[in-house]
This record gives C-alpha cells, sequence and structure tokens, in this order.
C-alpha cells in the first residue's frame, strides 16, 4: 500500500478552501501528507525548504516565480516568510480568481510585525496524521456527521482486535508508513523525534535537546491528563536542575509551533449545579506514536500495562475525532469537574451542536460508561446550552450499536467522517 496515495478527509475541505479564497495554507507536522495532498491539486510546485536557487529568486525577481502554471505550491513555505505578503499581495492583484496559490508549512515562524493578516485572502487548513479511516483500518460505516443528524448507527465487528489496535496506536498515522511492518514503523518514528529534538527545535533558537527529549518524555507519560507546566518542570528536572517552569513553557510552545503537540482545551457548558468547572486542558501529542517511540516502548510493552495503554487509546481517538469533526466546523473538548466526574471527548459544532463521547479501550466498561455520560447530560443545562446530538461509547473492538438508552456504541474500527 505504500506509494499510493490514500484519500484524506482533508481532500474536500481544501477543494472547497479553494473555491472559495485565492490561497490556502495547509498547516500541520511533518510528515503528515500535505505536500502529497496539495500536490494533487498543484500545477506548479517550488520546494522551498531544498530549493535554493528558488529562494534566491523570490529574493532577486519574485515575479518569475509567482508567474508559473497556477494553483502554486510552496512548500515549506515558513523557510522564507517573506513569501507571506509577496502572497497576500499576489491574491489582491489577482482578485477575484480563486485557488492561485497553497502553501504549506510543518512550522509556525516566529511573530513578524511586518507579516500582514491574511484575512479574507489566505485560507487555512489544519491537516495531522492519519485516521484509521484514512489508513483503511476503519470501515468508516458509522458517520460522526451522522451521529450529530440524529442518525441511530450500526456496524458489525469490523475486525480489529486489541492486538492490532495496540499495534496501530504504535505505528500512528504517518502516510510513509501505512503497511509497514509495526517494528520498523516504530523504528521510523524514533528518528522522527530526534530529527524533532536535535534539528528542528535547534532551529527554532532552543538548544538544549536532552531538556526536549525529556519533556517529550514527560508528555507521554502524562497523556491524557491535565498535568500542569510545574509538574512537568519537576518531572522534567528529576535529581537535577535542567530547566526553570519558563524554560518548560518555553520548549512546549516551540512543540506547539512544530505542531507535535496538541492540547485538548475544557468545554464549559451552562450547568445546572454550581460545582466548580476544571479549565486545564488535557495533554495530548499529535499522534499516540510520538509518546510511544518518545517512552522507548513499542506493542509488547503496551500489553503488560493496560492502565496506561487505555491513555494511550484515547490519544488514538482524540487525533481521529478531531480529523472527523474539522469538517462539520467542530473542535474537540474535555469535561471535568471538581469532584472528579468527567468526559473524555467533547466534539462541539461551531452551529452550537454537540456530542459527548465516553472512551474505554475494553467493551465490558461499556455500561458503567453509558451511565456516566447520562448523568453528565442531565447536569447540562440544556435551555441555554441545548441538549446533545449524541451520547456516544468509543470501544476498541466488537459491533457498533445503538443502545435502549439512547448510547451509541462506537468500536474505533468503525467510525468515520
Amino acid at each position: 500500500m505504500t506509494g499510493q496515495y490514500l484519500k484524506r478527509v482533508a481532500d474536500a475541505e481544501l477543494a472547497r478552501k479553494m473555491s472559495s479564497s485565492g490561497a490556502v495554507l495547509i498547516d500541520g507536522p511533518k510528515a503528515c501528507g500535505k505536500t502529497a495532498t496539495a500536490s494533487r491539486i498543484a500545477q506548479s510546485v517550488i520546494r522551498l525548504d531544498v530549493d535554493t536557487t528558488s529562494r534566491q529568486v523570490l529574493e532577486a525577481a519574485p515575479e518569475l516565480l509567482f508567474g508559473s502554471q497556477p494553483p502554486i505550491l510552496f512548500d515549506e513555505w515558513q523557510v522564507y516568510p517573506t513569501l507571506w505578503n509577496l502572497v497576500r499581495r499576489a491574491v489582491d492583484d489577482r482578485a477575484p480568481a480563486r485557488g492561485q496559490f497553497l502553501l504549506t508549512g510543518s512550522a509556525t515562524p516566529n511573530d513578524d510585525v511586518n507579516r500582514h493578516s491574511g484575512a479574507g485572502r489566505i485560507a487555512t487548513l489544519r491537516m495531522r496524521p492519519m485516521s484509521l479511516f484514512e489508513s483503511q483500518d476503519s470501515t468508516g460505516e458509522v458517520s460522526l456527521a451522522a451521529l450529530f443528524n440524529g442518525e441511530p448507527q450500526s456496524a458489525l465487528d469490523s475486525g480489529l482486535t486489541v492486538l492490532k489496535v495496540v499495534d496501530l496506536i504504535a505505528r500512528g498515522g504517518w502516510p510513509s508508513l501505512i503497511g509497514v511492518p509495526v517494528q520498523d514503523a516504530t523504528g521510523w518514528v524514533r528518528d522522527y523525534i530526534t530529527q524533532i529534538v536535535e534539528v528542528d527545535i535547534p532551529l527554532l533558537g532552543h538548544r538544549h535537546p536532552r531538556i526536549v527529549r525529556r519533556l517529550l518524555q514527560s508528555l507521554a507519560r502524562n497523556t491524557g491528563t491535565a498535568v500542569s507546566v510545574s509538574a512537568m518542570t519537576k518531572d522534567v528536572s528529576g535529581s537535577e536542575e535542567v530547566g526553570s517552569r519558563n524554560t518548560i513553557s518555553s520548549y512546549l510552545d516551540a512543540l506547539d509551533r512544530l505542531m507535535i503537540v496538541e492540547d485538548v482545551p475544557a468545554w464549559a457548558p451552562h450547568m445546572r449545579s454550581a460545582t466548580p468547572l476544571q479549565k486545564s486542558p488535557t495533554r495530548f501529542m499529535v499522534d499516540p506514536s510520538i509518546a510511544i517511540a518518545a517512552l522507548n516502548s513499542g506493542p509488547a510493552q503496551m500489553l503488560n500495562d493496560f492502565n496506561a495503554t487505555g491513555l494511550h487509546f484515547e490519544s488514538l481517538v482524540v487525533r481521529d475525532m478531531r480529523i472527523y469533526a474539522q469538517p462539520l466546523g467542530g473542535t474537540i473538548h474535555h469535561w471535568r469537574d471538581s469532584n472528579g466526574h468527567e468526559v473524555d471527548v467533547i466534539a462541539s459544532l461551531n452551529d452550537g451542536r454537540w456530542g459527548a463521547f465516553e472512551v474505554k479501550l475494553s467493551p465490558a466498561a461499556i455500561d458503567q460508561a453509558a451511565e456516566s455520560l447520562l448523568r453528565f447530560a442531565d447536569k447540562v443545562n440544556t435551555a441555554k446550552s441545548g441538549a446533545p446530538e449524541v451520547l456516544g461509547v468509543i470501544v476498541a473492538t466488537g459491533m457498533a450499536y445503538r443502545r435502549p438508552d439512547g448510547v451509541q456504541v462506537i468500536p474505533i474500527g468503525t467510525l468515520g467522517p
């Protein structure tokens, strides 16, 4: 399957944005497939990270490159940040023409007072590593869009086993690893982390790779939790002082700029009770494989620690839910109150609709998770926040069905957009 382009959920979203905007910026972590997706519709491709001649031409005579056949793809545009303003002006000059330029980037440049807003000219599209539906490891028979439309969803067992799910967590959603043996895939992800630690982070101005590696390990150990920066600072330091809280915050910011970490913010609906809500985000990597590789772990170790594996499974679900919710205008949140009652995933759409999901590795936990969701839904002041469109329990294996209490059971191998 390697070498073959597999359709992405972002394909349709990209087509819509290209038809309504002069340019589209596709951002996301390295190796998630941005260039392959953009290249399918680009007529001209300029790879700024490897083509020094093109960078020199942009400096001396940019009109030469802008004269290429559109749509023109500027790959890794952040290597030459001045390009942003050049594209913005070119969009204005070519108005009302649409779909003239594509920019792809795997890092957010430093804030530049000379870089003007692209609002109204440059649309943005976030890409992530592949979901299980995109990598053809999920049938996609249970549609998130259909669930939000109130349509009960059912599907037979997709055939995914816990062992296979563990392998998929360790392999990750990197396009170049689809069909690759998991042992080889985990080695690739470890090399990916080394590139981040030793090359990409220093390019952002940070010179202590040992701190970054320890920070990634701390984030991996705390996947799916609301661990504070102070707690991570202690975890990273251990018995020696390797960084202050401000130092760790700066490295977290660098990982965010590289789109390696992607926290889940807290959701704050109107509640019937006055119980205080927790506002801290939960910590996640953009792909669960990064956490596994940072811990120098793999499927064998994961099978010996199902408590930790449950959190990494939640990371897998969060990745996929983000991908499926995005075309619906949706974002992913979590909810937790001061009494310890929590909901793993809240999908909130920009039209006000929302759904709540619990994530459980084992189908044996479905009953308890469903009861928790129903208690939560009863606490929400629906007169102000609206009633949930869907309550669901996402599990690793089994069949998809709607329970008599209305809670949807969703094996991850059946979930799709």
